[in-house]
């Protein structure tokens, strides 16, 4: 046997050898295990977009691109436009992360900042709790509690002194696009106050030490260091929250009112994207009916995706951007 050979055998046994060790310790199998999982999310998205692009031939041939910027939705006459679901679902989505990004951030820089030790636990848990509620649960309450003593007197307040702005255009009728994005304010808030909270408790305490050494405040340490040291985190939980808001369908549905005509105000009844399909998917009594509405579900689907990307380029710019910031 030549050396070359004895070398050769030797070397392949010690790989062999390296890669039991590697397989007794888990890492081999744990690597495939993340790859696989890794691969089944990305196939079943691809698969998603697929079927839902795969089902909706006939609208697209008959509409276009038209049926972005339609406002016609006439089963009758077998007519479609997306355009009125489209602005509800951004416009409702867009008021909730208005109203629920300052109330989380503020929950959780006082849960991680200010809170004693006794109280932080327990609210904690309580605001976390409203995660686990069925969105049912939220639409019912919207419907027969937030509608009639919240939302309707205060639409009628704003068309009483800003009607003139078509944003608060009336008549005033109770479920409106307002009323949909207080509750998914109230739903999106456990996430963007729990995912701040625990970006703010990750951030090392050395960083507050170095600024209140310095003579700054309490709140002079956590607007300008704690706050964007953690910038990236916090885009996360907004991402997170608009992702949820983009999506609910049976919360909305119970409060927004249900009316396919296009007005600019946030005080009349409206749909989202998610609330049409809920509402007609089961009554289409028609292929085109049923492709228009698959149709909307691509749209959807494609608007969440590129208002994640673009959020995700903006958190990746926060953190390339964020050490030397912290840094000067």
């Amino acid at each position: 046997m030549s050396i070359v050979s004895i070398a050769k055998k030797r070397s392949a046994v010690s790989q062999f050898n390296e890669l039991i060790r590697r397989t007794q310790h888990g890492d081999v199998i744990f690597r495939g295990l993340t790859i696989l999982g890794s691969i089944a999310i990305l196939l079943t998205f691809l698969a998603i977009g697929f079927v839902l692009w795969d089902t909706s031939p006939l609208a697209r041939e008959k509409f276009g691109l038209g049926f972005l910027v339609s406002t016609e939705w006439n089963p009758v006459t077998r007519e479609y436009g997306a355009l009125p679901f489209i602005y509800g679902t951004i416009l409702t989505s867009v008021l909730a992360l208005l109203m629920a990004v300052p109330i989380g951030l503020g929950v959780a820089v006082f849960l991680a900042e200010l809170a004693p030790a006794w109280l932080r636990q327990p609210v904690g848990y309580l605001i976390e709790l409203l995660a686990a509620v069925p969105s049912v649960i939220f639409g019912l309450w919207g419907l027969y509690v937030l509608v009639p003593i919240l939302v309707k007197p205060a639409a009628e307040y704003l068309n009483t002194n800003l009607g003139f702005v078509p944003l608060f255009a009336g008549p005033i009728l109770g479920p409106s696009r307002l009323a949909a994005s207080l509750v998914l304010t109230i739903m999106i808030l456990p996430t963007i106050s729990a995912i701040c909270r625990d970006v703010l408790l990750a951030i090392p305490n050395n960083q507050r030490e170095a600024a209140l050494a310095l003579g700054a405040t309490k709140w002079e340490m956590i607007s300008q260091v704690l706050i964007p040291y953690g910038l990236s985190g916090i885009l996360g939980a907004i991402i997170l929250g608009l992702g949820r808001a983009l999506g609910e369908t049976i919360a909305v549905t119970m409060v927004i009112g249900n009316n396919r005509n296009l007005t600019a105000s946030i005080l009349q009844p409206g749909y989202t994207m998610a609330s049409i399909i809920a509402n007609e998917f089961a009554e289409a009594t028609d292929d085109m009916h049923r492709q228009a509405l698959i149709e909307i579900g691509v749209i959807l689907f494609v608007l969440t995706l590129i208002l994640n990307m673009i959020a995700r380029l903006l958190v990746w710019q926060v953190a390339r951007r964020t050490p030397t910031e912290v840094r000067a």
